[in-house]
């Protein structure tokens, strides 16, 4: 097991195994995931290419403790990757956080773990990332007003697995990849259908992780419900997974849940990322409205389980909370794909007057993240430390502001801590509800003013 000095972070931690096998040669750095050994000769090496090179060989997502350096002279053989890392980092400290269904992470730090925030990338990881991923066998339609889905779907040899009527939108599912390319090909040409797309997977939510000694704030934050369904005190929509209860009086500000996924999911272990971004709302609208306000948050669940979700879960999120009263929508959520059925339902909630904040994405890369990218949409990125981007942020000309992309939250006596622009977005979301509830001012006015407030750093 791997040691490390924690001030912050993670108690737990654990060695992993890692990739590749041929023999070592000068200068060479090999992990064996099969066996979890590892074997490394090197001369004089700095600290930096030598954990680029860990993180191509292993897909770890490393973050280093700013202007931390070490020349690494080291050469051993098939030593188990715990104490290949202490060989490795010398006195430096480290921790690792296993994943599951993620990248696992590795932290190299002279002081605290908290500190280690910049990214080491691995560029040919990011290089071969490849298309946005989809479901393999099935489309979301549009149709035109008055086409017949089931006909349509039966021309193209599909089976209707999900509808919205009054949307005009449907969910097909056919029985291989193939027949779904062959579909979508005469899908496009269909005069009764308005738009096609495969239904695009969102990446996993970074989950928040176990802390040692970490103090959450206090959040006393008041409810003024003597003006209930006031136009000037916002309905904040959660589009995320299940949201647990809060504790310290906070449930009242929550309505029930509304959940597109079904109400028969299993409580998880820990904390939920929907527990986690709901309470930064909450602190935002705390330190936005001085501590008293009629804003009110609706969870809508769009993610199962195994906390997967799809443009067509989003697309169902979005329009169940426009119904159910939403005047800002937090989407705390984001991937590669770009789907014309979820612009057009973003776009019909955006013409109501609803503000939407979603997250820029956590690779760091320039390219879009959806729905942040789509116009009309605040695209929020990180901050590490005031003024400069966190190691893990996306940038790019669609992000429009950036906030603190940290916080900690108390789940019974435990406390986690909770990093991406998942975060940032839900403090923009807490601030833009708060200030509305204040003063009433316009949505335009609010917006702008955060632009302002929160511009995006130049990266460096």
């Amino acid at each position: 097991m791997c040691r490390a000095k924690i001030n912050l972070l993670l108690a737990l931690m654990f060695c992993v195994a890692m990739v590749s096998g041929a023999a070592s040669t000068p200068n060479s750095v090999v992990w064996d995931v099969r066996t979890d050994r590892v074997t490394v000769d090197v001369r004089g090496e700095a600290l930096w290419p030598l954990l680029e090179d860990i993180a191509h060989q292993t897909g770890w997502h490393i973050f280093v403790e700013p202007d931390t350096a070490r020349k690494v002279d080291v050469k051993f053989k098939d030593l188990p990757s715990g104490e290949a890392l202490r060989k490795l980092l010398g006195d430096l400290n480290f921790a690792f956080v296993p994943k599951t269904n993620e990248a696992s992470q590795l932290y190299v730090f002279k002081t605290t773990m908290q500190n280690a925030t910049r990214r080491v990338l691995d560029a040919n990881a990011v290089a071969k990332a490849g298309p946005p991923r989809h479901m393999t066998n099935e489309l979301i339609v549009k149709l035109k007003p008055g086409a017949n889905i089931d006909a349509i779907a039966a021309s193209v040899g599909a089976r209707v697995i999900g509808r919205d009527d009054k949307l005009g939108i449907y969910r097909l599912q056919f029985d291989s990849e193939a027949d779904m390319e062959a579909a979508l090909a005469k899908l496009k040409s269909n005069s009764d259908v308005a738009s096609v797309d495969y239904n695009y997977f969102y990446d996993v939510p970074m989950k928040p992780q176990p802390a040692a000694n970490a103090t959450a704030s206090q959040n006393k934050l008041t409810l003024d419900d003597s003006k209930p369904n006031d136009p000037c005190h916002p309905i904040v929509a959660v589009i995320d997974t299940q949201v647990q209860s809060l504790g310290n009086q906070l449930d009242q500000f929550v309505m029930k849940p509304v959940s597109v996924v079904g109400n028969d999911i299993a409580a998880p272990d820990g904390l939920t990322h929907g527990t986690a971004m709901v309470n930064a709302v909450l602190d935002a609208i705390n330190q936005s409205s001085g501590g008293h306000t009629a804003v009110k948050i609706l969870p809508v669940v769009v993610y199962d389980s195994g906390e997967q979700t799809t443009t067509w879960n989003v697309a169902l999120g979005v329009q169940a909370a426009v119904n159910n009263g939403a005047t800002v929508l937090n989407m705390s959520l984001g991937g590669a794909g770009d789907s014309a059925v979820l612009d057009d339902i973003i776009q019909q909630a955006l013409a109501k007057g609803i503000v939407i904040f979603a997250a820029a994405g956590n690779q760091p890369v320039s390219t879009p993240t959806y729905p942040a990218a789509i116009p009309g949409v605040n695209a929020v990125t990180a901050l590490g430390v005031p003024g400069q981007l966190a190691s893990y942020a996306n940038y790019g000309s669609f992000v429009s502001m950036a906030l603190p992309g940290a916080n900690v939250v108390h789940q019974g006596s435990q406390a986690y801590v909770v990093q991406g622009t998942s975060t940032s977005t839900a403090y923009a979301s807490g601030v833009a509800a708060g200030t509305k509830g204040v003063d009433c001012q316009p949505w335009s006015q609010i917006e702008s003013s955060m632009q302002q407030k929160f511009p995006v750093p130049q990266k460096n």
